[in-house]
């Protein structure tokens, strides 16, 4: 069973995107670190496409990870093994 548009969408927020209101149902998320702004597109309760996954996968090695201590560690190393 394909991965929601819901799930890519909690991974960009919780790997420190912020994001705003599109029009229509597309969501921008944005990262100070990021140059570019992406969209995603659809419903939370729509299927996830592959090209979904391999922007967020791009998108995400482009941001610098924490250094040292930090909580967030262990929040990249859990949501992204699978990348």
């Amino acid at each position: 069973m394909p991965r929601k548009k819901r799930d890519i969408r909690r991974d960009y927020r919780q790997a420190g995107f912020s994001e705003r209101h599109g029009k229509g149902d597309h969501i921008i998320f944005w990262h100070p670190l990021v140059k570019d702004n992406f969209a995603v597109d659809g419903h939370d309760g729509d299927d996830a496409k592959p090209y979904d996954e391999k922007n967020f996968a791009k998108h995400w090695r482009r941001c610098e990870r924490p250094k040292g201590g930090s909580n967030h560690e262990s929040i990249y190393s859990t949501l992204f093994a699978r990348y």
